[in-house]
C-alpha cells in the first residue's frame, strides 16, 4: 500500500481509496491524523537556528536568489 506525505497508508486505487472513505465516515476505522506533530515543531526549530546563523549580508543573498527566480 503507498504512503501518504506524512507516511500513512493510503490505498493505490479509486475504489480502494472510496471504500476508506466510507469507512472514516461509518467510524470502522479512524481518520489517519499526522502522526508526528514533532516533525513541524522540529522544522521550525530548524529554521529558527538557521536564521539565527545567518548573517544579514547572507540573508540579502538568499533573497535576491529567490527573488531573482521567482520573478523570471
Amino acid at each position: 500500500m503507498p504512503k501518504g506525505p506524512q507516511g500513512q497508508k493510503r490505498p493505490a486505487d479509486a475504489i480502494g481509496a472510496a471504500v476508506m472513505v466510507a469507512q472514516i465516515a461509518t467510524g470502522e476505522i479512524e481518520d489517519t491524523k499526522l502522526t508526528t506533530p514533532g516533525r513541524r515543531k522540529s522544522g521550525l526549530a530548524g529554521s529558527r537556528a538557521r536564521n539565527e546563523s545567518l548573517t544579514p549580508e547572507r540573508r540579502k543573498e538568499i533573497a535576491k536568489k529567490a527573488a531573482e527566480v521567482r520573478w523570471v
